[in-house]
């Protein structure tokens, strides 16, 4: 199991804190005493978040899902740390040249987050306005995958795009955003 160190977990905790103290309208009626209470009684989580902070994803509370807390990923564009990767590992094997360092699946798995789903990415674009410069892989529907695709989506022109792509690209403004339930 990872876990932080004790400055690591309080550290990561006054970011998390300030940073949901500064965007309220992301989790209306939801109080952090509550939110820090589940964290602390988490440590494969709080390093995931941990994880999520380091790659630049800007982890906040976005609200409830399934009876738990989810914290998304609500960096302005596409995570840094998390770009120049192909969709999955099946489509970094297929490549010949160039393989990026590692896939977006894997490298979410790795972090023990999940990839964000289509509709999860348009909830996030109710939220604020993301990826006017960049793009985020989505988890894509097994019958895309299976042709050898995957999708991805920006905001453009005030409206959430959705695309479609090879699995195998890659690109320096695309990377992936994660949730992890609390």
């Amino acid at each position: 199991m990872n876990t932080l160190t004790p400055e690591e977990r309080e550290t990561l905790l006054t970011v998390l804190k300030e940073r949901f103290e500064k965007y309220p309208e992301r989790h209306e009626g939801i109080e952090w005493e509550e939110v820090e209470q589940q964290l602390r009684t988490t440590d494969d989580k709080l390093w995931s978040l941990y994880e999520m902070e380091r790659t630049d994803g800007e982890p906040d509370v976005i609200g409830m899902e399934d009876g738990q807390y989810a914290f998304i990923d609500c960096s302005v564009e596409s995570p840094k740390g998390r770009r120049s990767v192909c969709y999955d590992q099946a489509a970094w094997e297929a490549r010949k040249k160039h393989k990026p360092k590692t896939s977006a699946m894997e490298m979410a798995v790795a972090m023990g987050i999940e990839m964000l789903t289509e509709a999860q990415y348009r909830h996030l674009q109710t939220l604020g306005t993301f990826d006017k410069k960049s793009s985020s892989w989505i988890a894509t529907p097994d019958k895309i995958r299976d042709l050898g695709g995957a999708l991805f989506c920006d905001y453009r022109y005030n409206t959430v795009f959705t695309y479609h792509n090879g699995a195998e690209s890659y690109y320096a403004s695309r990377g992936f955003r994660g949730m992890l339930k609390i």
